[in-house]
This record gives C-alpha cells, structure tokens and sequence, in this order.
C-alpha cells in the first residue's frame, strides 16, 4: 500500500488499487475504540440510463435506491441482524450520485467488514421479496412527498434543470418504482457494483496491510469492468425550466428554496470550484454577511435562513431559503447584492474572515470518521486527491469569487419555489 502524509490536515492515508479494480484507503486512528467502514459504488438517484453490452437501457426511477434495500437481502436471512448482533451499527444510503453502505464498531470489527464485503457484493432477490418491497418503498415515497422540506427543495430542481437527471427524486414515485423487477435489480447490479466502480474507506484502530490482506481474500479474482457510459439527461437550454413554482401545504409560513444553476467545472477543476462556491456562499448568504444582517434587522428571515453550493453529475447549483414572510423580496434581495458585490468588489478584511471560517469548518469536519471516508470516496470517484484541498485552497483569492457570482447568481439563472400555507 502507498502512504501519504498530508501534515496541513493532520492526516497519514493508505491507500491501494486491488488487482479486481476496487479503490481502498485505510486512515488508521490509534487509541480510538471505534472503526468505521464505508463501502460505496458510483450510482445513484441519477443513473437511470447507461449502455451496457452496446444497448442503451432505461431503468424506473428510484431503483438505486430501490437496490439499496433489496441489498441487505441474503440467503441466509438479513445482513442488518447479522452486523447488529455482532455489535455493530450499520446503515445505507442513496444520494443522486452513490449508494453507500456502513458501519462502525468496537469489537469484532473484521468479522463485520467480512459481512459487509459479502452482501454488497453477492446480491440475493426474489419475485415474492422484490413485490413485497414495493409496499415499504411506496409508503416511504408517500411519507416524504408529504415534507415539505422535501417537496420545496424537488420542486426547485425541477424548475432549474429540464433535462438533467437531477430533477428526478432518488426515490421516484409509486407508480415508477412498480416497473422494478427482480432481473432489473440484478442488471443494475451487474452493471454497477463492481470492483472498479466501487471504493472502501476504512477508518479507525486497524492496521492497514491486514485491512488489504483481507479485503483481497474476501474479493479475488474480479477483474476490472469497462467504464460505464451514463446517460444524464443531455444538453440543457440557456433558460432554467421554470421560473417559479409554489404548492400549498399545512405549514405555518412560507418555505421558500431560491436557487440558481451554474456552471458545472470543466474535468479537473472540481475541487477547486467546490472551494469557490462554498466561498462564495458563504460570503454572500452566511450568517456574518451584509446581506443576512439587513434581511434579518427588516424581519424577511430567521434562524432557519441558509444556503448551500452544491456540484452533481454534469450539473452545479446554489441555493438558499428558509422560513419568510416574503420569499420574492429575499430572493430579489440574494440576486440585488450579489451584483453589488460584483460591481463594488468584496471586502478584504471580511473576506479573509470569511475564508478562514470557511477553512476551518472543512478542518473541523474531519473530526467525524463518516466524513474523512466521504471525502475520500466523493474525491475519488470525481477524479481529484480531497486531501490536497488546503493546497488548492490557497490559491483562491477575492476575484474567484466574483467571477462566481457574476457568472451565476444573475436573474436568469434563477428559480424560486415556494411552499405556501394552505389558508
């Protein structure tokens, strides 16, 4: 294995590529207690079409996630009992972009990572458990389709992308996911979990030869698949989809999401535009900002406002909301000081104040075992180092930021959902 130092984070990685094509990073954590494993493929809410064995095909929306479930099906029963008798918490889940699954525990730790090597990668489905499934799943989308939080955050991504896959809800819909099959599950397996397209992080007491030992017994042999062509949605128009939405529900003040689609960093930029546009959000929306200050003095926001920048397959975007009286006003107020800034210049003294927070906020995540694997994974699986994000940090500067939020956050990139109260 090949050990890197990273002394600007505090951080010694191992990391290998196994013969079968799977990534591995062990980060060991002496005198901790726990370990942590997260064992993640690239697929997602957004992988409905990719061409295999030189066929496009079409999959329902939701099956990724429909996968996730099915996955912890096994012949002997059910791999969440197993790890939990073993003394471990596991979980799963499915973004627009991976499905991952994880654990942590603070004994028997190999036995589990054994049991979590063998149900992702061996999958079990019946006729009689995929159907069964449909039920849990249908009333799951029924749960969340009556959130708000949920409803105004899909309904904003369905009014900036047209094409883009990312308007699609991870879940999908009751009617989409009664197209699942049992052969469609094991397709997309086929297709996606394997070794080349898949990464383990390990984190915590362990020693990381003995992690790869045994990694490479529990997966032999699996040579490396060809690289899956995915199928995202295609060209978008200049214009968002849709300028406004709003939907009525019993909530007791407006919820608002006013977001803004920009543009997607071309290859090998995207650490470093991830950098600008957390910067960026940050300056212009964060609690310490002008912009916040006279929302909140005029009573347009409280303590729910906030934003986030945000990157997927093929497309980046920024948005912010909250609760509001008045969510034109605040989102006419956002895309106002964002050209004021554009025009006036960023202030150097609030400037670096805002990228020392900034940094320090992506210091202090790695506190978190579940985060160092996420930025070990997501940096992988998007082609960049994530632990060489203080190098690349230093070099964005104030004029980084104002190209962002000219090219940007600019009314014709703009969508605004609302969810309204019903009276």
């Amino acid at each position: 294995m090949n050990k890197t130092n990273y002394d600007r984070i505090g951080e010694s990685v191992y990391e290998t590529t196994l013969p079968n094509g799977l990534k591995l990073y062990v980060v060991p954590k002496e005198h901790h207690a726990k370990s942590y494993a997260f064992f993640a493929t690239r697929y997602g809410g957004m992988d409905l079409r990719f061409l295999r064995d030189g066929q496009w095909l079409d999959t329902p929306a939701g099956i990724a996630h429909y996968l996730e479930h099915k996955m912890f099906d096994t012949k002997e029963g059910n791999a969440l009992q197993e790890l939990a008798k073993n003394g471990a918490e596991p979980n799963a889940f499915t973004s627009n972009a991976i499905t991952a699954y994880y654990f942590d525990s603070t004994e028997h730790f190999e036995e589990n990572l054994k049991i979590l090597l063998s149900f992702v990668t061996v999958p079990y489905f019946t006729k009689a458990s995929v159907a069964k499934e449909q039920g849990i799943i249908g009333q799951e989308i029924r749960m969340i389709e009556d959130n708000p939080e949920w409803q105004v955050y899909t309904r904003m991504m369905q009014c900036l992308y047209e094409k883009s896959t990312a308007r699609v809800s991870v879940a999908g819909t009751v009617e989409s996911i009664s197209h699942i099959t049992a052969e469609t599950l094991y397709d997309c397996h086929k297709a996606f979990y394997t070794p080349s397209n898949m990464v383990l992080c390990v984190v915590g007491n362990v020693d990381p030869q003995r992690i790869m030992d045994l990694v490479y017994q529990e997966l032999p042999g699996r040579g490396a698949a060809a690289p899956i062509e995915r199928d995202y949605g295609g060209q978008e128009p200049d214009a968002v989809s849709q300028k406004e939405t709003e939907m009525r529900m019993e909530v007791s003040m407006p919820m608002f999401l006013s977001g803004y689609r920009c543009t997607p960093p071309g290859k090998g930029e995207e650490l470093r535009e991830s950098i600008v546009g957390e910067i960026a959000c940050d300056v212009l929306l964060g609690d310490s900002s002008p912009l916040y200050a006279r929302l909140y003095d005029k009573g347009l926001i409280n303590g729910t406002f906030g934003g986030a920048f945000e990157m997927l397959p093929g497309v980046a975007y920024l948005y912010a909301g909250g609760d509001s009286r008045d969510p034109r006003a605040v989102a006419e107020s956002i895309t106002e000081e964002a050209g004021r800034l554009v025009r006036e210049g960023i202030d150097e003294t609030y400037f670096q104040q805002i990228r020392k927070s900034t940094f320090g906020s992506m210091i202090r995540s790695l506190n978190s075992f579940e985060n160092i694997a996420m930025l070990l994974s997501e940096g992988y699986f998007k082609g960049y180092d994530a632990c060489r994000f203080p190098e690349v940090f230093d070099t964005v500067d104030r004029e980084d930021i104002i190209r962002f939020l000219r090219e940007n956050i600019v009314e014709s990139r703009r969508a605004l959902s609302m969810i309204l109260p019903k009276d």
